[in-house]
């Protein structure tokens, strides 16, 4: 049985390693002014690298034009070409292109456009849960085109789309499917490799595109698996630097008619100057997840590496969850908090991302992340109010909750201090009603 579903309640890290890892992140119990804080909102943004942010300084500072002959512009070349197989290590990916972008969301524009003005179809098929550059995408590009938007509901149970609600979408005149690998506001992981399959059973030709940016840094993508024509990743939200989006394009999605400059080849997808540190900072996340790959396995290759360290990454945080949940060193769990609730809060923890919603009997959402705060905590407040929660929140019947998104380097003992600030909260809310459950 795979480690990764070996381990029902997860594998913390041990402590000597636990400590390591911290030390190879910046600001993790303390912010960039030295005060103490327990940053648990790595879903909106994550701590980064130390080496990713030297890497960049010392990359971004070269002058030099990687579009030259000349010794640094070769190297600048070397850089942006490692980076790019190792855009492909990430996500086991063969061939194809490399895009980079400024952002993620910007690139998932793009990806669906080109799919959606060049592919013949009377339909396209997308879910409740995506972000809004994905599900705003495929609305304006459907309309655009004249085609029926189909979009899969949520299950407010599991937190996620189930395949089966997706793929009865699906039929022979749907152009393009677009899904989020997993949910940002419930953490729950959609079985990318299930409706796929399934998919094109329907439709051997269909496009898939995929929303990686918020499952890649806690679980293992596998094309070979899930083989589909477009995926996105947000090195800002993979321990590495904002203004950077890198995406992945299939053979036959990269010739599709796209915006490109005349003379560059039909599969390529960049516009302008490249920015080499995109790469470079990508290469030191890779050498991170390898190298924390390195305390699980024997193998030697770059794939195997980053597979065994992603997926110990993924066991970690399943740990992390679980002490949320269930309670972690005499500290009670989220579960049984009295005053707190749970949302969508699947009992299978082999199926869910380090993210969880909770809300307060007699705080609102947003009264509650300024009480984490006053107390050195930083969550976030997903409301019916934002563009980024109202649809998704709508389909799962919550008018808001307070967004709990811890990151692998963070430890038990981060775990149980939240859950008594936690504690402390909610018995200081017991007085009169001051705003809704949320």
């Amino acid at each position: 049985m795979p480690a990764n579903t070996q381990h029902a309640n997860g594998l913390a890290f041990s402590d000597a390693l636990m400590r390591e890892v911290k030390q190879r992140f910046l600001n993790v119990d303390h912010d960039h002014h030295g005060r103490e804080r327990l940053y648990f909102d790595n879903a909106g943004g994550s701590f980064r690298l130390k080496a990713a942010a030297e890497r960049f300084a010392q990359v971004d500072a070269i002058p030099d034009n990687a579009e030259r002959i000349h010794a640094t512009a070769v190297e600048l070349q070397q850089i942006q070409a490692r980076g790019s197989d190792d855009v492909r290590t990430i996500l086991n990916a063969q061939g194809g292109s490399v895009y980079a972008s400024l952002t993620a969301s910007g690139a998932m524009f793009d990806m669906v456009r080109a799919v959606a003005e060049n592919v013949p179809g009377t339909n396209m098929v997308t879910t409740v849960l995506e972000h809004p550059s994905s599900f705003d995408a495929m609305s304006l590009y459907a309309q655009k085109a004249g085609r029926e938007l189909r979009v899969a509901k949520s299950n407010r149970e599991t937190g996620g789309v189930d395949a089966d609600e997706i793929v009865r979408l699906v039929d022979k005149d749907t152009c393009l499917l677009n899904v989020i690998h997993a949910s940002n506001i419930s953490g729950a992981k959609l079985d990318l490799e299930q409706i796929v399959r399934r998919a094109r059973e329907i439709k051997p030709d269909l496009y898939i595109v995929v929303d990686a940016v918020q499952h890649a840094p806690h679980g293992l993508i596998d094309l070979q698996k899930t083989p589909v024509d477009g995926i996105n990743m947000a090195p800002y939200k993979f321990f590495g630097c904002r203004g950077s989006g890198l995406s992945w394009v299939s053979e036959r999605a990269a010739q599709l008619p796209h915006h490109k400059l005349a003379g560059k080849k039909p599969d390529f997808w960049d516009l302008g100057s490249s920015a080499p540190w995109q790469f470079a900072v990508l290469t030191e996340i890779v050498d991170y997840v390898c190298w924390l790959g390195g305390h699980f396995t024997q193998a030697t290759g770059r794939r195997a590496l980053f597979e065994a360290g992603i997926t110990h990454i993924e066991l970690h945080e399943r740990a992390l969850l679980s002490a949320l949940l269930d309670g972690s060193g005499g500290a009670p769990g989220l579960r049984s908090i009295e005053g707190v609730k749970v949302f969508l809060d699947h009992p299978d923890l082999t199926k869910r991302d380090l993210i969880i919603g909770i809300g307060f009997e007699r705080l609102d959402c947003t009264q509650a992340v300024v009480e984490y705060g006053l107390r050195g905590v930083t969550v976030y407040e997903r409301v019916a109010s934002s563009i980024y929660s109202k649809r998704m929140l709508d389909s799962f019947g919550l008018e808001g909750t307070v967004r709990v998104s811890p990151l692998h380097c963070h430890s038990a003992a981060d775990m149980e201090k939240f859950l008594r600030v936690t504690r402390e909260i909610a018995l200081s809310a017991s007085g009169p009603r001051t705003g809704s459950a949320g």
